[in-house]
């Protein structure tokens, strides 16, 4: 099989695309509130029509997909399904054998392999913290032990276990874990160099969430499930899986959100247009096969519905419509020059560094300290044991393996710090009050299952 490691660039016009509209579509996602963007590729008929990386974010970096990590998983048990390793109408009990004594609800053991897929399992609610609650060592055991409040296949509700029973099936029948079963399967065929999964205490991947890939590796699993499962010639998934994956198991119109409430396939939301994979905070994977269309975004976005909402009403109408050389040109330099802001105001003051802080409860760090070296100031920042330093930009960003820092002095005599972790979502804002030697936090948007010194690629 011939491994592609990239996809071959084009420009918007060769494949008519307006590139206006891609302007326009990146304009929007800098300028709406609650919205802030990492990373985009924009891929059509197999191509990159346009991608960018907003600074300190690179295209070389993983990021963090949170619920996106989903859709890999259920990727993985597509492939199973090929192998028959998987039967989709098996109990999810019947993979775990050792539970069949004690699981006694009667709709738990009804619950099959695609009402996981599809969150489907009769529950009406969340049940991670039940599951937990009931086994802190096993989840899956915790889950079977939760009983559904409605018939298996009856009912949606966003469910983590569902994927980790998913996951754990993935390992059972597989002997390995869920990322050694993909490299060869998967991830080699699609040229994904790198993706990673966080790990419980049990050594298992989360499976629905903390994995840990490019940008380019989400571009790659949308264009898979927009060629329904052939890859260079290669069959890898099912075309009969990639089918149900992408259209309605489940009604869901209860879902707050237009994008959220066109029903659910298998580990796949149905959107108003396509179909998609997405995670907390504006990881998505959006796939419009009538338009042969893949989106791919990360970033650190509260309002995701706003991300799509600009999607719509920005980059769809660029498609097929006539553009230029020149709009071409024009979003190439705009792409190339994109950024976060840095932090604005006055240079650090000299004191700063090796000045004595203290901590203001609540912070989500435990020691904080400046140091000036040769080339500028460094941070130093401790937690749960661990500690990391990055250089201090001022004016600008300071990259330093999986931290950028930037720094400046407010005008009420405060050092206003960003810590950004940048194989993740998530910044950390740090006021740092030099005449009481107090440093308070805030996160911008709190993590969801890791410390801040957990927020980076885990080790292979």
């Amino acid at each position: 099989m011939t491994t592609t490691k990239t996809f071959p660039r084009t420009t918007p016009s060769a494949r008519d695309i307006d590139a206006r509209g891609v302007l326009a579509f990146v304009d929007a996602l800098e300028s709406t509130p609650g919205v802030e963007p990492h990373s985009l590729m924009l891929l059509r008929h197999g191509q990159v029509v346009a991608q960018g990386w907003w600074q300190p974010y690179a295209a070389d970096r993983v990021h963090l997909l949170y619920s996106l990590s989903k859709s890999f998983t259920a990727a993985a048990v597509g492939i199973a399904v090929r192998e028959n390793l998987i039967d989709l109408d098996a109990t999810a009990l019947s993979y775990f054998p050792e539970l069949d004594a004690e699981i006694t609800d009667e709709r738990s053991r009804r619950i099959r392999v695609r009402h996981l897929l599809a969150m489907a399992s009769g529950h009406r609610e969340e049940t991670l913290d039940r599951a937990r609650a009931a086994d802190p060592t096993n989840t899956v055991r915790g889950f079977l032990l939760t009983p559904p409040d409605e018939e298996p296949g009856s009912v949606f509700a966003y469910n983590q276990p569902c994927t980790y029973t998913l996951a754990s099936i993935v390992r059972r029948v597989s002997g390995g874990s869920l990322v050694e079963y993909l490299r060869p399967r998967l991830l080699d065929p699609l040229g994904i160099d790198d993706l990673v999964w966080r790990r419980d205490e049990t050594g298992a991947e989360l499976g629905y969430s903390g994995c840990y890939a490019p940008t380019s590796a989400i571009a790659a699993l949308g264009q898979l499930y927009l060629q329904r499962g052939v890859w260079d010639g290669e069959r890898i998934l099912d075309e009969d899986w990639v089918a149900a994956a992408t259209r309605t198991q489940v009604e869901n119109p209860g879902e707050e959100n237009p994008d959220w409430s066109q029903g659910y396939g298998f580990q796949f939301w149905m959107a108003r247009h396509g179909f998609r994979g997405d995670g907390a905070y504006g990881q998505f994977c959006v796939v419009l096969p009538e338009q042969d269309v893949v989106l791919a975004i990360t970033g650190q976005s509260l309002d995701m519905q706003a991300v799509l909402d600009a999607a719509w009403q920005h980059l769809l109408p660029a498609v097929d419509r006539p553009s230029d050389a020149d709009a071409d040109t024009a979003l190439e330099a705009r792409l190339a020059s994109l950024g976060l802001p840095a932090v604005r105001g006055g240079s650090l003051p000299e004191h700063v560094a090796g000045r004595a802080l203290r901590l203001l409860p609540g912070a989500a760090l435990d020691a904080v300290g400046f140091d000036r070296g040769a080339h500028g100031i460094r941070l130093t920042v401790s937690a749960d044991g661990a500690s990391a330093s990055v250089p201090v930009g001022e004016g600008k960003w300071a990259v330093e393996g999986a931290l950028a820092a930037s720094a400046a002095t407010r005008s009420d005599g405060a050092v206003l710090v960003a810590l950004r972790f940048v194989e993740t979502p998530h910044l950390l804002w740090l006021r740092v009050d030099l005449a009481a030697g107090t440093v308070g936090t805030t996160w911008e948007t709190e993590p969801l299952h890791d410390g801040a010194l957990t927020l980076h690629r885990p080790a292979d």
